[in-house]
């Protein structure tokens, strides 16, 4: 559903939502994306993407600065939420105004490393918008407060802290239980299961990321009520 009340998300969607970015795109990233979800929205160049494989975006969020006038004017107006401000990303005006119980993203990952960080740093810095991309090799997220995983053992599991948090770890062969993870201290990249995974993380700030084929397994875990969600940011 799109929203056009002032103070409120653009798009609303009890469902998951789709979100494309103007980046790198795999071969078979928007069929992976398209299957699972119903409504897609496009940061700003990556309408090009969507248009070229036939799908209209049903929300344009960003700068457009990208948005070549060739896919703009095939777009309805209605459908083009222009935010003219260059304090941001594209990728965070368009994730902070979706409202849904899971983004599912790409386009976001690969290419220049400014851009890839970027969008990590987005990803941590709006805990209460669940958000999964999807990478060339892996998928990556910001763990909620508690999430339960069905991985395949041996499979690798990298935990990378973009502030300071604790938690605590079942199923990861060098479990966490009493650790401290900063971005200049610890972190746990390469970790591996050892049976399915559950994490307790004690704030928002840490980045998982799994072999690209758990992205199911993922998204299912996002959508049990078992797993927590992070408040609402401050502004």
């Amino acid at each position: 559903m799109i929203n056009l009340k002032k103070n409120t998300s653009i798009v609303r969607s009890s469902e998951p939502i789709g979100l494309v970015g103007g980046g790198q795109i795999g071969p078979d990233d928007l069929n992976q994306l398209l299957i699972r979800v119903k409504t897609v929205v496009a940061a700003d160049g990556g309408a090009a993407s969507l248009m070229e494989s036939g799908r209209v975006p049903d929300a344009v969020i960003g700068d457009f600065d990208s948005l070549r006038a060739e896919h703009r004017d095939q777009i309805p107006a209605d459908r083009l939420f222009p935010i003219p401000e260059q304090n941001s990303t594209d990728f965070d005006k368009a994730l902070r105004n979706v409202d849904a119980p899971l983004v599912l993203g790409a386009g976001f990952l690969g290419g220049r490393l400014d851009h890839q960080l970027a969008v990590l740093n987005v990803l941590a810095r709006w805990p209460d918008r669940p958000c999964i991309l999807l990478g060339a090799h892996e998928v990556v997220f910001l763990a909620p407060p508690r999430i339960a995983l069905k991985v395949t053992p041996g499979d690798v599991v990298s935990l990378f802290p973009f502030q300071r948090v604790k938690g605590r770890s079942l199923g990861l062969e060098w479990p966490i239980d009493g650790l401290v993870m900063e971005p200049n201290g610890g972190v746990g990249t390469s970790n591996r299961a050892l049976a399915d995974v559950e994490l307790f993380i004690d704030g928002p700030g840490l980045l998982v990321m799994v072999p690209r084929y758990a992205l199911d397994q993922v998204m299912q875990a996002f959508l049990s009520e078992q797993t927590g969600r992070w408040p609402a940011r401050e502004e």
